[in-house]
Order: structure tokens, then sequence, then C-alpha cells
């Protein structure tokens, strides 16, 4: 089906094959920026009350922490994710909190239940008690 490809191996051209079909080394990553408490401070102070910023703002954010344009970027990026996912974890937490509610007032009205058993089971018995009393005194 497939013409067939019939290699010739000369001994030096395999030798350099190898070396081409290795992968070219990647750029090495940027380190991970520390950025100071009062870096975070104003960081976080903005986001507050701006989730997004315009270039403009950015530009000034960065220019006034000593931060690169990226790095402002990133962080908003970063911060705005994590707010996402506090607020999805918030979610879960109240509705965990609304169904062991449910469960304890359930639990509490089947106590409550159980108490009216008894309280109608004891009254059964004092009519029941009182009616024997009262036959018994006829005869």
């Amino acid at each position: 089906m497939f013409p067939r490809v019939i290699q010739i191996n000369d001994g030096q051209s395999n030798h350099l094959n190898l070396f081409n079909s290795r992968p070219q080394p990647k750029k090495k990553r940027k380190s991970r920026t520390a950025f100071t408490n009062h870096q975070i401070f104003e960081l976080e102070k903005r986001f507050l009350y701006q989730k997004y910023l315009s270039p403009a703002d950015r530009d000034e954010i960065a220019s006034s922490l000593g931060l690169s344009n990226a790095q402002v970027i990133t962080w908003f990026q970063n911060r705005r994710a994590k707010l996402k996912r506090d607020m999805e974890e918030l979610k879960k937490d109240v509705e965990s909190a609304k169904v062991l509610s449910a469960h304890k007032s359930f639990l509490e009205n089947v106590t409550d239940l159980g108490i009216l058993k008894k309280k109608a089971m004891s009254i059964g018995a004092s009519e029941e008690a009182a009616t024997n009393l009262v036959v018994n005194a006829s005869k």
C-alpha cells in the first residue's frame, strides 16, 4: 500500500540524527517573585475596590511599587482566582451548614415526638388504670 522507504546507514548520519532528535533545551523560567509586605498590602488594598485594572492603573501601580506590568497583571489574575476558589468553598460551607441544621432540626423533632409518645403512653396507661379502679370499685 505505502511506498517502501529505504534508509541508508553510513554510520555518520545515524550519529547526527541522535542529536537532531533530542528536544531543544527550554528557556529558563524566571524565578518566583517574592513580594514585600508593603507591595502585598498595596496590591490587596487596591484589589478590595478594583478587581480589574486599566492599563493606566496597572502602569501607575507597577511604577509606584517597583514592579513590572507583567508582575502586576499576574498578581491580579492569581488574586481573582483565589477569590473565586474562596467563594466556592464558602458556598459549599453554607450548603453544608444548611444540611447540618436540617438534620439537627429533624433529630430534635424526633426527640420531641419520642417524648410525646411517652406522654401519650403514660396518659393512656393512666386512663386505663382509672378505668380499672372504677370497674373494681363497682364490684
